[in-house]
């Protein structure tokens, strides 16, 4: 599906972006990671074993002169760039708004939304240049709907949904797509402690028709298929992966 292609993820060294990396790979794509996580050496090395191409740019999302760097270094590396999935991204902690410091609340200003839009900068920069591309944005259910004490994440994941539609409107004429996908809960190292009290999954798979947590894996293929050929009319959309949670 992606033989020839050249991919760039943010966020890839754990979780839905290592996962994500991986697929991308083993469907043909050369993978270049953008982290501040150096666990994504980890990632590049389960690639290369299985066969696959890939490197990994240390980057922080948060600073855009690094940003660019990465995008410039996937074309040094690997001659092109063809799709991007900016994934990378913070979960605060859980607090009332009254008691959010400052330095959480920047930080997911910094990360979870300037992070994907000094990306989406540097990537639609290029795809004018070369005639087109596919973006998708790692946005979540808390782009759509809000639970309580999360009201910073929420914020910024909406503020991502919202980015994502307009970038689709502004470039959608010059051959770049760009959507997001919307995740329920995922268990990833960020997730994991959730995953592991009984207390929180009790209550959570109460509002889950599913009745359990996805794997990073399950998320995977959706992003695959929005940075395809196959969803060439897809543009703007916030795809939903909950097992039904907001369905219900």
């Amino acid at each position: 599906m992606f033989e020839g292609k050249v991919v760039l993820v943010t966020g890839g060294a754990t979780g839905i972006g290592r996962e994500a990396c991986k697929a991308f790979a083993a469907a043909g794509a050369k993978v270049m990671i953008g982290d501040i996580d150096e666990r994504a050496e980890e990632t590049v090395a389960i690639i290369k074993q299985a066969g696959g191409e890939s490197d990994f740019t240390p980057t922080d999302v948060t600073d855009s002169a690094a940003v660019n760097a990465l995008v410039r270094a996937t074309l040094d590396r690997f001659g092109g760039m063809h799709c991007a999935f900016n994934n990378a991204g913070v979960l605060p902690p859980q607090r009332p708004i009254h008691e959010v410091p400052d330095d959480e609340l920047d930080a997911a200003i910094d990360v979870d939304f300037k992070g994907v839009w000094y990306a989406m900068q540097a990537e639609i920069r290029h795809f004018l240049e070369v005639g087109g591309g596919a973006i998708v944005n790692t946005a979540s259910v808390g782009a759509l709907i809000a639970d309580p004490n999360m009201a910073a994440y929420c914020a910024m994941k909406h503020a991502v949904a919202g980015l994502t539609k307009a970038a689709a409107v502004e470039y959608a004429q010059k051959n770049i797509r760009v959507n997001a996908i919307a995740p329920g809960f995922v268990v990833t190292p960020m997730t994991r402690h959730w995953a592991e009290s009984k207390e929180f999954t009790d209550m959570f798979f109460q509002h889950n028709i599913s009745g359990r947590c996805a794997e990073p894996e399950e998320i995977a293929g959706t992003v695959l298929h929005l940075c395809s050929d196959a969803a060439s009319f897809v543009n703007g959309a916030i795809w939903t992966i909950d097992g039904g949670q907001t369905a219900h």
